[in-house]
């Protein structure tokens, strides 16, 4: 039986992002909403790696234990020194801003699986030419959030010039669950066992499509909004702990005076024409960049020699 694995997503446990000077939650979906998606949208199994935290992946392990239609694999999105790395089927958080090679390690140490996401992306923390040089599994090939035209072809071609050296995979990089289901990893068998299997044995296949650009605007949109009233709510005192909320806890840790521009900068971006603006000059620029970097790509990739992998 063909089965479906998404294995790169997030929940509120991803922290806090920036866009400019406007700070904003990386997600505001709840581990349980994120399962409740994923079981939607026909996902067999489902890998929550949050941006340095295994906290919502625990959750949402523990909530998918009531059905028998989803699994749930603890993963997490580690920032290191060279760009960022996943872990798989880990027991322990991993800390950020290690080497790559300290960072294999430790997931190793974990009996985890090493997968790298986005590895020729551009505009987020990749590892590039690095990926060559470390003991990894799976090379994602697909990510659903790279609209870019140069991003997953050249983890494409890249693979291809190394066969059999990684398993090759897809996933959403879902920062919400209307982003979820573009982009995922196919595999034979039952259960994520069988997924860990797939991926040492190279027998995934990426399957899927970037997600839509309105699907990331929408998320702007509603995490923006999120993070206006809740720090509104601050300042008049209403925005009570909660212990389990790690949106609440970073919003009260705001000082005072910074609460004023971030409202003011959250209203800005609010402003019906403003999302749509900055969408299309995200757009722009990627598709400038893609462009260049497309130019020569064939010298590029010709750079990139196949290594012997140990």
């Amino acid at each position: 039986m063909r089965l479906k694995a998404d294995m790169h997503v997030h929940t509120m446990y991803s922290g806090v992002g920036r866009l400019g000077k406007l700070r904003f939650p990386e997600s505001i979906d709840r581990p349980e909403a994120v399962v409740d998606a994923a079981r939607a949208k026909k996902l067999d199994i489902l890998c929550i790696t949050d941006h340095n935290s295994i906290e919502g992946a625990l959750i949402a392990k523990e909530y998918a234990k009531q059905f028998d239609d989803i699994e749930v694999v603890v993963g997490e999105e580690v920032s290191t020194r060279d760009g960022e790395i996943i872990g798989l089927w880990l027991t322990e958080r991993i800390p950020p801003m290690m080497s790559s090679e300290d960072t294999v390690k430790e997931i190793r140490r974990q009996n985890g699986i090493v997968i790298a996401p986005h590895p020729f992306s551009f505009h987020v923390p990749a590892l590039n030419n690095k990926v060559l040089e470390l003991d990894v599994d799976g090379l994602e090939i697909l990510n659903g959030g790279h609209v870019d035209k140069y991003s997953n072809r050249m983890a494409s071609e890249v693979s291809k010039k190394n066969p059999g050296r990684w398993a090759e995979t897809g996933s959403s990089d879902a920062h919400s669950v209307s982003t979820m289901g573009y982009a995922w990893t196919e595999f034979d068998d039952d259960g994520s066992k069988d997924l860990r299997s797939a991926i040492l044995e190279k027998r995934t296949t990426p399957e899927g499509i970037p997600c839509p650009v309105d699907k990331w605007v929408a998320w702007s949109i509603t995490v923006v909004f999120k993070a206006f009233k809740m720090i509104l709510k601050s300042m008049f005192g209403l925005l009570k702990p909660v212990p389990d909320d790690p949106l609440v806890t970073s919003v009260l840790n705001i000082s005072g005076h910074k609460k004023f521009p971030a409202i003011i900068s959250a209203m800005i971006y609010l402003f019906p024409p403003v999302p749509y603006l900055a969408c299309i000059a995200s757009n722009t620029w990627l598709n400038r960049r893609a462009k260049k970097l497309l130019d020569r790509f064939s010298e590029t990739l010709e750079k990139i020699a196949p290594t012997q992998h140990h």
